[in-house]
């Protein structure tokens, strides 16, 4: 935590209006990281000074400073158990070797996002921490982080998922690497649909197109169920709006930004193509296809035989309806069935001296005892092959196995790979949510575009330099 505190010129803030940079705010975040270390806030690890470290080498370098001491943030999270499961894996780390000790610093109150961003203008970010994936490209544009290139040996990089790597990119150089991925795509009875006479997709080239699909949708009302669709509607207005549906378009042939330049959305989030996809999921919920959800229960209690979400929802899923369960890919709006992909990674901030040190804490969470230790709490895929092929849902025959198919075939696709990703997904999932209102559908991209549109114009288009 040695970096400078002061000014970030142009670092993206809250996302479609930015304004003046924020003076640092070095004092209130000093207090919250020395009271949490220096009088017991941290949750594990053991005592001891910090060693004298090196401010200038090398993200690793191949030497330890040991005894080395390093702490971490952890979002919170939603899954039941993940936070106990990463306290298990600093216990875990701890006791095997004496080099690294981590400590798990209690997170700070409030948006994990606002937390990071605020920490880093002030200079007091610990030495390790997590992002959800695309909001990790801004702190590297920003200069908060230090690239890991060098740590990662060659191995591993074979045997990590190509989607954990494509996602922890940015400019050519790896900023953070996931010990999980996540998988996006329809859950559907079996049972249900082969009563109305539907055919179940046998793969990614085998999807129904928007067409299909909407004719199924009547099919399953006339069947009895009035509102057969789920959507997570609740969520929509949040991150799930831009990962759920941003593969609509992408399927479409539309995206969020034109990504050869990643200088403007204009005509492409809301061209033609955009217009069409979304303009047909508006039309599932004019005909009342779509179930508001408000209980959160509309797959489990038989409402809705089919339900657009991800992963997360395995367990539960199946455990509501055994042995009737099947994912099959999402619609195909045009070119070819598309989804999402990239989770929460883990990131070594600018102000970590010593890299080595908290990668031999990284590498351990890649082991396939402790991915799996995480993947078995949040349902998530494992971000290796090794790891992968010892489950039951994921390894090869699994009820699990489409989302591997996707990450693997390129179905699967990063959500935009740039430091505008925060206006982004603030104008995509506010626009989103209008449509399936019943607001007219270009004039609410339109509106969105302007908002990412500003959002780059006003830092400068994010030049490669950084602020």
């Amino acid at each position: 935590m040695t970096r400078a505190a002061g000014p970030r010129r142009g670092t993206p803030r809250t996302a479609g209006r930015p304004g003046p940079a924020r003076p640092a705010r070095r004092a209130p975040w000093a207090f919250v990281l020395c009271a949490a270390l220096l009088l017991a806030g941290c949750e594990e690890g053991g005592g001891g000074e910090k060693g004298t470290r090196r401010g200038s080498d090398a993200t690793c370098d191949g030497r330890i400073d040991a005894p080395a001491q390093i702490t971490m943030w952890y979002h919170q999270p939603s899954a039941r158990g993940e936070l106990e499961a990463v306290r298990a894996q600093v216990r875990a780390f701890n006791t095997a070797q004496d080099d690294v000790t981590v400590r798990l610093v209690r997170h700070p109150k409030g948006d994990h996002d606002d937390l990071v961003r605020e920490a880093a203008d002030a200079g007091e970010l610990p030495d390790l921490l997590d992002f959800d994936a695309p909001k990790l490209f801004s702190h590297a544009w920003a200069g908060d982080l230090r690239p890991i290139d060098s740590c990662v040996p060659k191995s591993l990089r074979a045997d990590l998922l190509p989607s954990v790597l494509e996602q922890g990119t940015y400019r050519g150089r790896l900023w953070g690497l996931g010990t999980f991925d996540s998988g996006l795509g329809l859950y559907v009875r079996p049972s249900v649909l082969r009563k109305a006479g539907v055919r179940i997709p046998k793969g990614i080239a085998d999807a129904w197109t928007a067409d299909e699909f909407t004719g199924i949708l009547g099919k399953l009302r006339a069947l009895g169920h009035e509102r057969p669709l789920d959507l997570q509607m609740p969520w929509a207005g949040t991150e799930w709006g831009t990962y759920g549906f941003a593969p609509v378009l992408w399927s479409a042939g539309g995206d969020l930004i034109e990504r050869s330049t990643y200088r403007t959305a204009d005509g492409v989030l809301n061209g033609p193509r955009s217009v069409e996809a979304l303009t047909t999921l508006q039309g599932w919920a004019k005909a009342g296809y779509v179930d508001a959800n408000k209980d959160f229960e509309a797959f489990q209690k038989g409402r809705t035989p089919v339900s657009w979400t991800g992963h997360w929802c395995y367990r539960r899923y199946t455990e509501a309806h055994p042995g009737d369960v099947a994912i099959v890919p999402l619609p195909d709006f045009g070119t070819g069935s598309a989804t999402g992909m990239g989770s929460w990674q883990w990131g070594i901030p600018a102000g970590t001296a010593d890299g080595d040190a908290v990668w031999r804490f990284l590498e351990f969470l890649l082991r396939p005892d402790e991915i799996l230790r995480m993947t078995e709490v949040n349902g998530a895929i494992p971000a290796t092959t090794a790891a992968m092929e010892r489950t039951d849902a994921f390894a090869e025959g699994g009820r699990g196995r489409l989302y591997i198919e996707q990450l693997r075939s390129g179905t699967a696709r990063p959500r935009p790979q740039t430091p505008a990703y925060p206006a982004i997904t603030e104008a995509f999932s506010r626009a989103f949510v209008k449509i399936m209102r019943g607001g007219a559908v270009r004039p609410a991209l339109d509106e969105a575009v302007r908002a990412v549109d500003k959002d780059l114009a006003d830092h400068g288009h994010y030049p490669p330099t950084g602020p």
